[in-house]
């Protein structure tokens, strides 16, 4: 085989144009910090690296949603927590009706305070965070503008006394692949649940303001008692559904927290480039395309300028 002039110099320009494009790749791993900076440079770890941002992208949403979850589960418990008072205090205000030493004008500054603590259960039950009743279901932004629970009146017997907007449907948050946890307070487990004599809880305490006005024994009111007892216990029985709920999510989070990090780590094993290695290989090219730079100035012909220095 003829070597001629031209094959020896078309070859050193080649193999110096890869050299080049050795020490691009090499300075380009070290400015970016990723082995790879396009699919063709390696469809493996392209591929890899999709799927393992995937994985980050959905950890990083299912954080979120959990921090929705807290959200709406605090409130909720705050809420309850502020309605078992109020219950506490009517229950209190309960025993002291049915005592027959009370005179109708003491029952009367009573039942003043029972109707201003239902006014109050009534605004618990409306509680509003971030623009979403938490207590009326999946019904969330209430019926055209209009709260969720409405009195209208004094009389329980009335048929539009009470006004239920909502629903009693769980309010599902995903937080975790595949797992859908209620975040929410069901309306039928408090605040609509209805007693043995079948008031829900803002009857009951109409019903018992309105018989200490009118002047009921002792005896009747007695049965107050009893009956707030009811509701004291579906208000106990609903904030220890929620914690158990508020017990999981915690673990939920950490496992999810967990994912996170491994896939984030995962990701950086696949993408990031050893800066180390890259550095060492970039010096050790930068040595070859020097020499071969010095082997092809051998290489080229000649001149006539040559011999005539």
């Amino acid at each position: 085989m003829r070597v001629t002039q031209g094959m020896l110099t078309g070859n050193m320009l080649r193999n110096v144009s890869n050299s080049y494009q050795d020490i691009g790749k090499y300075m380009e791993q070290l400015s970016t910090g990723k082995k790879i900076n396009n699919p063709s440079d390696d469809p493996v770890v392209a591929m890899k690296g999709m799927n393992y941002r995937t994985q980050v992208k959905n950890t990083d949403q299912y954080e979120r949603n959990i921090n929705e979850v807290h959200t709406w589960m605090d409130n909720s418990d705050d809420a309850m927590d502020k309605a078992q008072d109020a219950l506490d205090r009517l229950r209190e205000l309960a025993v002291q009706g049915s005592n027959d030493t009370y005179e109708e004008g003491q029952r009367g500054n009573i039942a003043s305070e029972v109707e201003q603590l239902r006014d109050h259960l009534l605004d618990v039950a409306n509680t509003k965070v971030n623009n979403k009743y938490i207590f009326s279901g999946t019904q969330t932004t209430g019926n055209d503008g209009d709260e969720p629970y409405q009195i209208n009146g004094d009389d329980p017997t009335d048929n539009d006394f009470f006004d239920f907007n909502g629903n009693s449907s769980n309010v599902n948050i995903e937080v975790s692949d595949g797992v859908k946890l209620p975040v929410n307070v069901t309306p039928d487990q408090v605040f609509t649940k209805e007693n043995a004599e079948g008031n829900n809880m803002f009857e009951t305490v109409t019903n018992f303001a309105n018989d200490l006005r009118d002047g009921a024994s002792g005896e009747d009111l007695n049965q107050y008692i009893a009956q707030i007892d009811e509701h004291i216990d579906d208000n106990v029985n609903a904030r220890a559904d929620l914690g158990a709920r508020q017990n999981r999510i915690e673990l939920i989070e950490d496992r999810v927290q967990s994912q996170g990090i491994s896939a984030e780590e995962m990701m950086s094993d696949n993408e990031d480039a050893d800066m180390e290695k890259v550095i060492m290989k970039l010096t050790s090219q930068e040595s070859v395309h020097r020499a071969a730079l010095s082997a092809g100035a051998r290489v080229i012909q000649p001149t006539l300028m040559d011999f005539l220095r």
